[in-house]
């Protein structure tokens, strides 16, 4: 049995998602957490935020927090295409509702993921921190990432979705090694 069938999600349901791309990797956003999604608008910078949620932006009158996953999850900041989108989301941290905007490379559609096609996020050959991730999901031979946002974007998560303990290490080389001296 998996996470998703003794989740707080209806077990056997099928998940409703938005799915998107950050940086070509698919991800999806559940349905029930999208409020609209936009193009892009004006972003007021503020010096000193976390640097994945770095602006608020405007949305019906409204202060809205704009995040960007590909920063928490040690992407490369990428520049804004035609394609860019800002998906607004509603999602309870720590039990109050929030309103955030998510920035997207690309949205692409609102679809339903089968219960069966859920899974753990795996132990092993995953870059991500494990706790960030509510499932991945299977649609073909495609991968979807499922993540947990209110758990990525609490105050109390200021560490980087990228888990560095599975981050490339490179030999270190001391003066004695490059002599010879072992």
């Amino acid at each position: 049995m998996n996470r998703f069938e003794t989740s707080d999600h209806d077990a056997g349901r099928p998940l409703e998602v938005l799915t998107l791309d950050l940086q070509g990797q698919t991800f999806a956003l559940e349905a029930s957490q999208v409020r609209e999604i936009l193009d892009l608008v004006p972003v007021t910078e503020v010096p000193g935020s976390e640097p994945f949620v770095n602006g608020l932006i405007n949305v019906r009158g409204k202060v809205v927090p704009l995040a960007d996953l590909r920063l928490k999850f040690g992407m490369e900041p990428a520049p804004d295409t035609i394609d860019t989108r800002i998906v607004v989301t509603e999602i309870e941290i720590d039990r109050v509702p929030t309103v955030i905007g998510i920035r997207a490379d690309k949205v692409h559609e609102v679809t339903e993921l089968a219960a069966s096609a859920l899974e753990d996020v795996p132990r092993v050959g995953t870059r991500w921190r494990q706790d960030y991730i509510r499932f991945i999901g299977k649609r073909g031979d495609d991968f979807i990432v499922v993540p947990d946002l209110a758990r990525i974007l609490s105050p109390s998560s200021a560490e980087p979705a990228l888990d560095a303990t599975k981050s490339e290490r490179r030999p270190t080389c001391t003066p004695a090694a490059r002599s010879g001296d072992l």
